[in-house]
């Protein structure tokens, strides 16, 4: 590209017309074979659901260009028989082969593709990742545990509160449940604890529900998962350090987001109106009660939740319950982000980009709707 100061020689040359517009042929060719900007992806196969974002950078987080998402239930009937069944391999190979036909729409993207509790217990997991490679070209990494709840907090962590020392971080997966305890550090949250409880809403509906969900065999679930939270709480001393108001909560999974646009009796989902929404526990109680005490049929007709979280959102509730009478924190964050958000900035910052993260969604609506 030409300076300001020899621009200025060609318009004082005699000929310079003639070299202005040689120039300006020059800079639409240059422009015509300039890199296109690097984008990034990531894939996050759950037990439920397959998902895809891809962003760009942009400012100190990203602008999402391209996502998407499809219930696969690739666990149905895992936790029972151990294998992941044909008609759920199938299911998820087409979406994932959506995924892939996205990802290599772009020449400049690079990307990271995991999979979560389903592939961990499958035992022909490794038939069903080789298949993956064969049909649709991506490598599934299995991940951890440990590893899924560390990129859930990557994800989200922008959203907590940096006045507040400590903070449980949860994500009600389909085929388990990450719950954080983590502490505010020098420039982010350091996890100190990770409980993964091996059921989510899939797993814990096929081993404790049955066809009927009812408020009897929702209270059988609650009491399940409750069961399970003391020894986490107690070698952390939590309970304590939330009666010194130094705890705070952030909720991020389908559950959540969903029982979110109950609350707000949207008429179709809307992020910008759900992530970073401030949730109190009275407000979930009741919201709890009533999708509880209700059936099937009418579950499904609320708007947010349709026929695909109809049965889903009765173990969901369950989980989110029991969490909440463990740790009586009062209010809950909503997180629409997570694992897909963290792997993102975590390539990002590999690529050498500096990247912190997003602000809340509903913030930002906020700040337009005041301008």
């Amino acid at each position: 590209m030409y300076n300001n100061r020899k621009k200025k020689e060609l318009f004082r040359d005699e000929n310079s017309k003639a070299n202005h517009a040689y120039q300006n042929d020059r800079d639409i060719t240059r422009q015509a074979y300039k890199p296109k900007s690097r984008m990034f992806g990531a894939v996050d196969l759950g037990t439920n659901n397959c998902r895809l974002l891809i962003a760009r950078p942009k400012n100190k987080g990203f602008h999402v260009t391209t996502s998407y998402s499809r219930i696969v239930r690739l666990g149905e009937g895992l936790f029972n028989n151990g294998f992941l069944s044909e008609l759920a391999m199938d299911r998820t190979i087409a979406a994932l082969n959506t995924c892939s036909k996205r990802l290599n729409s772009f020449d400049n993207i690079k990307s990271r593709s995991i999979a979560t509790e389903a592939c961990r217990r499958a035992e022909n997991c490794d038939e069903f990742i080789t298949r993956v490679e064969k049909e649709t070209g991506l490598k599934l990494e299995i991940i951890t545990s440990n590893e899924e709840a560390r990129l859930a907090l990557r994800g989200c962590q922008s959203l907590l509160n940096p006045t507040q020392t400590y903070a449980i971080v949860f994500d009600i997966g389909g085929g388990s449940t990450e719950i954080i305890w983590a502490k505010k550090g020098l420039e982010h949250y350091d996890i100190l604890d990770v409980l993964s409880l091996p059921f989510g809403v899939i797993s814990l509906i096929e081993n404790i529900g049955n066809s009927v969900t009812n408020r009897d065999n929702y209270m059988k679930m609650v009491s399940y998962v409750s069961l399970n939270l003391p020894n986490f709480c107690n070698r952390n001393d939590i309970r304590r350090k939330i009666k010194e108001q130094n705890v705070q909560m952030l909720g991020t999974s389908g559950t959540i987001t969903t029982l979110g646009a109950v609350h707000l009796n949207l008429s179709r989902y809307d992020r910008s109106m759900i992530d970073g929404l401030n949730l109190k526990f009275s407000d979930l109680n009741e919201i709890i009660i009533k999708l509880t005490e209700m059936g099937f049929e009418n579950r499904k007709k609320i708007p947010s939740i349709g026929n695909e979280r109809a049965e889903l959102i009765f173990p969901g509730c369950a989980i989110l319950e029991a969490i909440c009478k463990r740790w009586p924190i009062g209010e809950l964050r909503v997180a629409d982000r997570g694992l897909r958000e963290g792997m993102l900035l975590e390539l990002m910052i590999e690529s050498g980009i500096p990247v912190t993260g997003n602000p809340a969604a509903n913030t930002l609506r906020k700040d337009k709707i005041r301008i």
